[in-house]
């Protein structure tokens, strides 16, 4: 089967969680003898790079904004794949993409596209922006031979804003490399002595209520902590500045921290913060169950979803009070912190990258097949679900 991805920036994965999805079920989809073929953008990855772990790169332009960057490089990849590359199938990735799925389906090519969460609650986005959004999630199911999203609560809201169901498939985990302390070192940091943040700096995913919580506990209450702030994001500069001029001197901002260094945080974290309030199951929060972290985390739906009776929550509602308060208490409590980790290491034993592979692979056949839009049959459904704990429509 040759499978064309389109929609996210690119592989190697280093911004978010749809990068890290691609990279780990391409690689497993060509490890089993399909071709993959990974749309990338040149800011993001470089030029240079043919192929990663068996799959393809296929380098083209786009423009740099905000507004402009994912839309003008997704519409350039789907004329590429429809006229050019041709392949089996197409694989989007994005709710906002989802109009470009015509471009392909319009050559015969079956198409599934992943929305993710509902983008158009970002804050990020202007009026304009969000209405455009908002009328791309309510129509991918018919621009797309098959829609899905990472996350049975999203599927829910989903099905309730528009009354069309759509299947779920979750995102993975794995278990991290062993790791040393260089990175720790190098930031001045000491295991089990700082709280993790890791993330885009956007609003809604609240890297500013929880530096605003930080700033409340006294010193003497930390301990000595520090709270790591790692992340980045190319078009919100005016926010990241007003996010470091609230910050005290115990919060560190590496900027972006990927591969072993990465893992060397998760690993050694006291806790790992996950304050977002948007968007599906969050790649970066199952990693830290998978760490053995303690996980702290806004009570927003899909990531009571994610997380279960494996970490601790804050009142998103309440904001900056609740989460101050549940950061004080975790550092008074270490012994419960400790209880934590046990819990958050069984409950990553649900994730595989390897199922939610097999889960991509089926639906890719069977869009290629021509059953994209009936449901999927008993056995198969039955066996995915199994596999997976997805919900298939």
């Amino acid at each position: 089967m040759k499978v064309a991805v389109l929609g996210t920036r690119g592989i190697p994965a280093s911004y978010s969680g749809f990068e890290t999805a691609v990279e780990q079920i391409t690689s497993r989809l060509a490890a089993r003898g399909h071709h993959v073929s990974v749309y990338c953008r040149p800011h993001v990855v470089d030029p240079s790079i043919e192929a990663w772990k068996g799959a393809q790169l296929i380098h083209l332009p786009t423009i740099r904004n905000k507004y402009l960057d994912t839309f003008v490089h997704t519409f350039l990849s789907a004329l590429h794949a429809a006229h050019v590359l041709k392949p089996d199938v197409a694989l989007f990735f994005i709710a906002g993409n989802s109009p470009l799925c015509v471009i392909t389906r319009a050559r015969g090519i079956p198409t599934l596209i992943n929305i993710d969460g509902l983008d158009s609650n970002r804050r990020k986005w202007n009026r304009t922006a969000k209405t455009y959004l908002r009328w791309a999630e309510r129509v991918s199911p018919r621009m797309a031979t098959r829609a899905i999203t990472d996350s049975h609560a999203v599927a829910h809201i989903f099905e309730s804003s528009f009354g069309k169901r759509i299947g779920v498939v979750p995102y993975g985990a794995e278990s991290p490399p062993e790791t040393g302390t260089e990175t720790l070192e190098r930031l001045g940091l000491e295991p089990r002595k700082y709280v993790l943040f890791v993330g885009r700096l956007e609003p809604e995913n609240n890297p500013h209520l929880l530096v605003e919580a930080w700033a409340r506990i006294p010193s003497e209450k930390t301990r000595g902590m520090s709270l790591v702030v790692v992340g980045g994001a190319p078009y919100a500069s005016d926010y990241i500045l007003r996010v470091r001029r609230a910050a005290d001197p115990r919060v560190v901002f590496p900027g972006y921290v990927f591969g072993r260094g990465y893992w060397e945080l998760q690993r050694n974290a006291y806790l790992f913060c996950a304050p977002t309030e948007v968007g599906g199951t969050h790649p970066v929060i199952l990693e830290a169950l998978v760490a053995g972290n303690c996980v702290l985390v806004n009570d927003y739906e899909p990531n009571a979803e994610t997380v279960g009776e494996a970490g601790v929550y804050f009142s998103g509602r309440q904001g900056v009070p609740d989460l101050a308060r549940q950061l004080e208490y975790l550092i008074d409590h270490p012994e419960g912190v400790e209880a934590y980790r046990e819990r958050a290491r069984e409950r990553a034993k649900q994730y595989s990258w390897d199922a939610v592979a097999t889960a991509y692979e089926q639906l890719l056949l069977d869009v290629v097949e021509g059953t994209g839009h009936g449901p999927l049959p008993l056995d198969r459904l039955e066996e995915i679900e199994r596999a997976t704990g997805a919900a298939l429509p």
